[in-house]
């Protein structure tokens, strides 16, 4: 085992400690689920495995759980692991995992993970979820929303957490890529979290897929923001 992992451009502020991508543990344990658990359990038989890619302290983990599915969890913190309840946990960075031959009926990859701004780590996050999914399995992927870097400033509340999430910029670094701040206010604390993020078209995201051996399928939301892929048939 090397050092702590240190991921360039990516900075959190606030309470509690803080990930090598900038999330605030105690931040996340906070935020609700929203609708994201349907969406995932929507595209499933129930009971399905799943490999829960960056479950972060277990906000979307315990309501799949709770619909009786079968979730390994993996995230590179451990102080996001701690909190994560009734599931299977593996502490690892996403594109260095290996679980051997272990293969799963659904692999998810949320929280804009694919967005990364440094291609050597999509290609890894993108390989590890083929690698991973069962040959007639599915991968759940999320990716920004059309607007998401140019509508800004702008804000949501998420009333089941009781804050209001702030998307305060998206500043360019260069080669297409965004430096996001967001902002989360609580009426007792307040983050923020400084991410890379690289803007991706509906071709170019399909393109990056399809360099890991994976296919679209379709959208499992209106908005594009969820997209259903399959692995490549030979």
């Amino acid at each position: 085992m090397g050092g702590p992992l240190v991921r360039e451009g990516y900075t959190g502020t606030g309470p509690g400690s803080i990930t090598p991508d900038g999330c605030a543990v105690e931040l996340y344990a906070r935020l609700s689920a929203g609708t994201e658990p349907e969406v995932i359990a929507s595209a499933l038989r129930p009971g399905a495995s799943i490999l829960e890619l960056g479950c972060g302290a277990g906000r979307v983990t315990h309501p799949l759980v709770a619909r009786g599915f079968e979730v390994t969890a993996v995230d590179e913190s451990p102080g996001m692991l701690e909190r994560v309840r009734g599931a299977r946990t593996v502490l690892s960075p996403i594109e260095t995992l290996d679980l051997g031959e272990e293969r799963f009926d659904a692999v998810v990859l949320g929280s804009f993970l694919v967005h990364s701004g440094d291609h050597r780590v999509r290609e890894g996050l993108l390989r590890t979820c083929r690698t991973c999914v069962k040959d007639d399995g599915l991968v759940l992927v999320q990716r920004e929303a059309a607007d998401y870097h140019s509508a800004v400033p702008r804000e949501r509340e998420d009333p089941a957490a009781g804050c209001v999430i702030r998307i305060l910029s998206a500043r360019p670094v260069g080669e297409g890529v965004d430096e996001v701040c967001v902002e989360y206010v609580f009426e007792d604390a307040r983050w923020t979290q400084t991410f890379r993020s690289r803007e991706l078209s509906v071709e170019r995201f399909e393109a990056y897929l399809g360099e890991a051996g994976l296919v679209v399928d379709r959208c499992l939301t209106p908005d594009g923001v969820w997209v259903l892929a399959r692995p490549r048939r030979p």
